[in-house]
């Protein structure tokens, strides 16, 4: 469900194309994972990683033309940024992994914490500051983790192991984006998409399988609606208020519990409804809360120094889980 973050400024503009661009983006992403789950059936992960990168770099390469290959491949932090990219592709794996053993809601779900662990992890790790408030909206999350794993998932066995140990992968990558932002979107994506490329390019000849026309064709769709996601997801971001926007976000579970019904003929239980209802609320409330103390800080920010607030804010933004 992965576009890379950046930090940048949201004019005002139509909330509700800023939404109408959300949903899209949202929506791609949703049947980008779904072709995923079908695809992981068929062709190892290695493979399927491998093709989809040739693609996302092939729709790239005009970005790379115009900021200049020698700034995308000597960032500042290239530590930081190998460690992001290990992180993301180590993600996306698992997400396809996990999808070849368990529900696309159910994998859904538990990457929908990730942002709640963003959040434990700042402060256990980075040591930001996180009150009490938000301290229990983690708890919540953590506890709809729980709930969602329910009597079904608890006897699927390490299946669902692979699917938390993925949503933690992709906790870090978010986290090491926030430091990250000012190299610059297409940098982050690069490198990420490069490291998958990588790692498929090690890892496909050991399962390599030849696919039909239509196969490849649809592996390759792949990564085309990955950056088609990260493009809409990236517009909404710019013209509409993200306390506005990326709630919307969360609509992905309504998209893999649909997809799931209809496509793969899975029914989502009862506890696993709950759980991400509860993960979706208590991530949607971090968020809101966490834009709130960033406008707060700002205005205190600007009456400390005399300086009148513009109305710009920034946004760090993670990708879409399995993007």
């Amino acid at each position: 469900m992965s576009s890379a973050s950046r930090t940048s400024p949201v004019r005002s503009g139509n909330a509700l194309v800023g939404v109408g661009f959300m949903l899209v983006g949202v929506f791609l992403f949703s049947v980008n994972d779904a072709m995923g789950k079908w695809l992981v059936d068929r062709y190892a992960v290695g493979q399927v990683l491998l093709v989809r990168s040739i693609a996302a770099l092939l729709v790239l390469a005009p970005f790379v033309w115009r900021d200049g290959w020698a700034r995308i491949a000597r960032p500042r932090n290239r530590r930081l940024h190998a460690l992001r990219a290990f992180g993301s592709t180590l993600e996306v794996a698992l997400f396809y992994w996990a999808l070849s053993h368990l529900s696309l809601a159910s994998v859904m779900t538990f990457y929908l914490a990730g942002p709640i662990y963003v959040t434990a992890l700042s402060a256990l790790v980075l040591k930001e500051q996180v009150g009490w408030i938000r301290w229990t909206a983690v708890l919540v999350g953590f506890g709809g983790v729980l709930v969602a794993l329910g009597p079904d998932l608890m006897s699927a066995g390490w299946p669902v192991l692979i699917a938390v140990a993925g949503s933690m992968a992709y906790a870090v990558m978010m986290i090491t984006t926030r430091f990250l932002a000012a190299d610059g979107e297409t940098t982050l994506i690069v490198w990420q998409t490069g490291a998958a490329l990588l790692a498929g390019l090690v890892l496909s000849p050991l399962q390599w399988v030849t696919p039909p026309a239509f196969d490849l064709a649809f592996l390759l769709l792949l990564g085309i609606l990955s950056m088609g996601g990260h493009v809409c997801v990236n517009r909404s971001l710019l013209i509409a208020p993200a306390s506005v926007v990326v709630p919307y976000q969360y609509t992905l579970i309504v998209w893999a519990i649909v997809f799931g019904v209809f496509l793969f003929g899975e029914t989502p239980s009862v506890p696993l409804l709950v759980g991400a209802a509860i993960i979706t609320g208590s991530g949607v409330f971090i968020f809101l809360r966490e834009q709130r103390l960033k406008v707060q800080t700002t205005a205190r920010g600007a009456a400390a120094t005399g300086a009148a607030p513009d109305g710009v804010q920034t946004i760090d933004r993670g990708s879409a889980p399995g993007a």
